[in-house]
């Protein structure tokens, strides 16, 4: 009835979708070269031979696909991959870090018409959906077409459980055209379970499988050279508010540590501009990465407004704290510091990350902080005390490691369905 419903509305709303989607390209944030491929029509050729789709919203999901998509390659070397997302982040992300054998579309908007151009031209063999974003009619026509659609790292929230749990027959009507689903974590799977999904189960987030972010190694040694001798702390992937705490974290501790450098890197490069502006205004001394500055002796704050550089700024800081977690809700992902050998801290708001700040604070792999004054105190600690700051990073990075075997738990649940796939003459 509700799909029912759904399907009707899409199908009338297609001048209130044109209308969307144009201002979102105004607000740049739909590529308008590529705008067909939201409307279901392909870019590129279907290649022959089986082929996998994986789907993710935004650049957290594209990341943790990454890992899986060269697991795939391995395991079937004749299925093509073909990789959606919703962002333009996303796809240039993808551009520059997608192997050989797998290409990126845009996810085509939730209208019939538009998914069933995609569904009929791509023809996936297998689909494997990331995390949370379930469009009824993607999923509902997908699952009709009678191959496998798989959740992998499945995510329900208790608010997105509450919400969904109104519609009881609706998400169940959804979440049962899938063959399997594995959840994030047992809460995650307990969730699906309740909404429907009887044999969900857990092997873990596949965000903690993720390589190391990529860093350049001419850029960091420039970046090295210009800050050499400088105390030096990161407040990676900030949120708005948060950079206004950074800028209080600084002036807190610059009498203290002489030369203090404070790094940011903002969640939305294109806030680069506007964060500089009012830093400045309230006396920072500030240089953006985006226009080619480099920081020098003068710099209190250098804004590292660019794409694609986190793991560069992850490698050159000692300390970092990591945003949407004071000023804003949902936290961000703690193993990508980890990895590289940082201190990490993080605030209490990390609903997306729950279980994940959880653990990694009760292995002493990271350190929560309630509120501005409690980071200026946990950066100055970790400034002052070197030997602290390592034994946190070394915490972070075996944690981070020990985590990694999530992608073989989640290999051996695909391995039936990839067996299917291997001598397929799919798309041929």
């Amino acid at each position: 009835m509700m799909l029912g419903l759904y399907r009707f509305l899409t199908t009338l709303g297609a001048p209130v979708i044109q209308i969307y989607l144009g201002r979102r390209i105004k607000a740049g944030k739909e590529d308008p070269h590529r705008f067909n491929e939201r409307l279901g029509r392909a870019a590129l050729a279907r290649p022959d031979g089986p082929l996998i789709w994986l789907h993710g919203a935004s650049v957290g999901e594209a990341m943790s696909l990454l890992t899986l998509v060269a697991r795939l390659k391995n395991a079937v070397p004749a299925a093509n991959i073909l990789v959606t997302t919703g962002t333009v982040t996303s796809a240039r992300m993808l551009a520059d870090r997608l192997p050989r054998g797998a290409v990126h579309q845009y996810v085509p908007v939730d209208r019939m018409a538009y998914v069933r151009r995609f569904l009929d031209h791509w023809r996936p063999d297998l689909t494997l959906w990331a995390e949370s974003e379930f469009w009824p009619n993607l999923i509902s026509e997908t699952a009709a077409r009678g191959n496998p659609l798989i959740l992998v790292n499945g995510r329900i929230s208790p608010r997105s459980f509450k919400g969904w749990s109104r519609a009881p027959k609706f998400i169940a009507g959804l979440l049962g055209g899938f063959a399997l689903c594995l959840g994030q974590t047992e809460g995650d799977a307990e969730r699906l379970r309740a909404l429907g999904a009887a044999g969900a189960r857990s092997v873990g987030n596949l965000k903690f499988a993720a390589d190391p972010l990529p860093v350049d190694a001419a850029r960091l040694a420039d970046l090295r050279a210009a800050t050499a001798g400088r105390p030096l702390w990161l407040a990676a992937s900030t949120w708005a508010g948060e950079e206004d705490i950074a800028w209080g974290v600084h002036q807190n501790l610059m009498a203290a540590h002489p030369g203090l450098l404070t790094v940011i890197v903002p969640r939305h490069p294109n806030r680069g501009a506007e964060i500089a502006a009012r830093l400045a205004a309230q006396g920072a001394r500030v240089k953006r990465r985006a226009v080619g500055d480099m920081p020098d002796a003068g710099t209190d704050v250098y804004v590292a407004d660019t794409m694609g550089e986190l793991g560069l700024f992850f490698t050159l800081a000692p300390v970092v704290f990591m945003g949407k977690s004071l000023s804003a809700e949902g936290g961000q992902n703690l193993l990508e510091p980890a990895r590289l050998g940082c201190a990490v801290l993080h605030g209490p708001r990390m609903t997306n990350f729950a279980d994940m700040g959880v653990r990694m604070a009760a292995a002493g792999a990271s350190l929560p902080v309630a509120d501005g004054a409690a980071l200026s105190r946990a950066v100055g600690r970790l400034l002052d005390d070197k030997g602290e700051a390592e034994a946190f990073a070394a915490r972070a990075r075996t944690f981070a490691q020990a985590e990694a075997g999530v992608i073989d738990r989640l290999m051996a649940e695909l391995t039936p369905y990839l067996q299917r796939l291997d001598g397929a003459k799919g798309g041929a």
